[in-house]
């Protein structure tokens, strides 16, 4: 169980900001519904939550960004100033650090025009993208909203590692081998089991004194629910497979067997 998680922001500025705590909670007062605003202005009033405004070259170099456009690298590359939003904060519900940060670092951005970079991913947030991800008036998100599903091509197959459960306490899922025709299937399944992950996670963190770790079942069914969940839907169905996993070191590894035959089962046979 990690003590403290972190979300890092990154904003990129043309010209220094006088201020840019005011500046965030000038525009959060205004522009952020509650109760999320109260939980930022909260978390940037406090200790928890620190700005800090640099000259560029003052910064080790920024990551580089795989959804970045030609215009995001000239902004990033021309700016003059780089704010670094870093919030801290225990495991469990909500992940005030991540809501936090992304809320000030979109709050600044968005006053000035200037790109935004979550620093966890690494990827450029386009504003929309940014306040879509932010959760409603019942505190839902969307876990694909906080998650990517990066795979690459191997002598055998496709290699997958998430890229977010992390945010939340977890280990990242990894699974080898995939064949190309599965590599959307699989993906689905992917959120799904991260959604469902997620909602063992956090029942176990909502259980009496907080533990110094969490054992996490070597088996866990996904369904078809789990999958919508993740994408913020429902599903009627409530198909579920099985999924094996074991831990290798920083991630849960899905062993080699046979992603065809959980696809098949998930979600039935190809073209029927």
């Amino acid at each position: 169980m990690p003590e403290t998680l972190y979300g890092t922001y990154a904003v990129a500025f043309a010209n220094p900001v006088a201020d840019p705590g005011a500046l965030a909670h000038d525009q959060i007062t205004r522009h952020v519904d509650l109760p999320l605003r109260n939980l930022v202005l909260g978390m940037l009033d406090s200790p928890m939550l620190t700005l800090d405004q640099r000259l560029s070259g003052d910064f080790p170099p920024l990551p580089a960004v795989y959804n970045a456009t030609p215009a995001d690298r000239a902004a990033i590359g021309a700016a003059s100033h780089i704010l670094a939003v870093r919030a801290a904060y225990r495991a469990g519900w909500p992940p005030a650090h991540e809501w936090s940060a992304r809320v000030v670092a979109g709050a600044v951005a968005a006053a000035l025009s200037a790109p935004v970079i979550d620093v966890f991913t690494p990827r450029i947030l386009s504003l929309d993208d940014l306040r879509r991800s932010l959760p409603g008036p019942d505190g839902a998100v969307r876990l694909t909203d906080w998650m990517l599903l990066p795979h690459t091509a191997g002598p055998e197959g496709f290699w997958f590692t998430t890229s977010g459960l992390a945010r939340f306490g977890l280990p990242e899922l990894h699974t080898e081998n995939v064949p190309a025709p599965l590599v959307e299937p699989w993906g689905r399944l992917l959120n799904g089991l991260a959604r469902r992950l997620l909602d063992l996670w956090l029942d176990e963190l909502r259980t009496g004194d907080r533990p110094a770790t969490i054992d996490l079942p070597e088996t866990v069914s996904v369904g078809l629910q789990d999958i919508a969940a993740a994408q913020g839907t429902e599903d009627p169905m409530r198909r579920e497979v099985s999924v094996r996993l074991r831990l290798d070191d920083t991630v849960l590894t899905l062993p080699d067997e046979a992603p065809e035959a959980l696809c098949a089962a998930l979600f039935g046979a190809p073209g029927h």
